[in-house]
C-alpha cells in the first residue's frame, strides 16, 4: 500500500478522485478516518449476520473495492457484490485486486446519481454522499429507497457538523490532533482542508435523519460514532 504523501506540496486544483488520489486512497483513509478499519469490519460483521445466498450487496463510490473485497473474503455464501463509481482510476486499481484475490465482484463505471436501483438487499456509502450537492443527495437518498427491497438497508458513513459551533470547532481540533498523531504534517492538514472546501459538504446528524426519514425510511439509527464521523442504519 502506497503512503499518503498527496499533499505534501501545493495543490493548485479541488480535490477530486483521479490517480494521484487512487494511488494513495488506502492509506489515506486509513490514516485520515478515525476507525475506518474496525467501522468497514463492524458493518461487514452486520451484513454477514443477515447474509442469504444472492443477497445482493451495493457499494457506491466503491473505490479501490477495499470494503467489497473483505466482505468477499468473509461471506460464507456467494452473495451478489457490486460496486460503482464514478473515478476510472479507482475502478482500475479494484479490478486489479479483484483479479488478483480471484474475487467474484462486479464493479462498474456509473454515476450513483442516475444507476438503475432495482431489488437491492443492501445499500452502502462510505463516506460518499458528503461529497455530493445537498439537493442532490437529498433525491438521490429517496432512489436509494426506491431502489431497495422490502426490509432492505441502507447503512452510509458521513463526516458531520454540529450545530453547536463552539462544540463543532472543538471536535475540528481534537480532529486535527488525531491526524498529526497519524504522521501528517499541519501543512499538509491545511493543504487538504483548502482542496475540500466547498467540495465536502456536510450535514448534522438530525439533517441526515431527516433526509432519510422524509425519503421514507422507517428507522434511522447510529451504529457508530467518533467525534464528527458517524455510521448510521436506515431500513425499509
Amino acid at each position: 500500500m502506497q503512503s499518503d504523501k498527496l499533499f505534501t506540496q501545493k495543490i493548485e486544483k479541488k480535490f477530486e478522485f483521479d490517480e494521484a488520489v487512487a494511488s494513495v486512497f488506502d492509506d489515506m483513509l486509513s490514516r485520515s478516518v478515525p476507525f475506518y478499519d474496525e467501522v468497514r469490519a463492524l458493518v461487514i460483521s452486520l451484513i454477514l449476520a443477515r447474509a442469504s445466498e444472492g443477497m445482493k450487496v451495493l457499494d457506491l463510490g466503491s473505490s479501490t473495492a477495499k470494503f467489497l473485497l473483505d466482505l468477499h473474503s468473509k461471506a460464507s455464501v456467494p452473495m451478489q457484490l457490486t460496486g460503482i463509481d464514478n473515478s476510472q482510476a479507482m475502478l482500475d486499481r479494484a479490478m486489479q485486486k479483484a483479479e488478483a484475490f480471484g474475487a467474484d465482484i462486479r464493479l462498474e463505471l456509473a454515476d450513483m446519481l442516475t444507476y438503475d436501483y432495482r431489488n437491492e438487499d443492501v445499500i452502502v456509502a462510505n463516506y460518499t454522499l458528503q461529497f455530493i450537492r445537498p439537493m442532490q443527495r437529498i433525491e438521490l437518498v429517496k432512489k436509494l429507497y426506491e431502489g431497495l427491497n422490502d426490509d432492505g438497508i441502507f447503512i452510509f458513513s458521513e463526516k458531520v457538523v454540529f450545530e453547536d459551533k463552539k462544540l463543532d470547532k472543538e471536535l475540528i481540533d481534537i480532529y486535527y490532533a488525531y491526524k498529526k498523531a497519524q504522521g501528517y504534517s499541519e501543512y499538509e492538514i491545511a493543504q487538504k482542508r483548502e482542496a475540500l472546501e466547498n467540495v465536502l459538504i456536510p450535514f448534522t446528524i438530525r439533517e441526515n435523519v431527516q433526509m432519510c426519514k422524509e425519503a421514507g425510511f422507517q428507522s434511522v439509527d447510529t451504529l457508530f460514532q467518533w467525534a464528527n464521523f458517524v455510521t448510521f442504519i436506515a431500513k425499509k
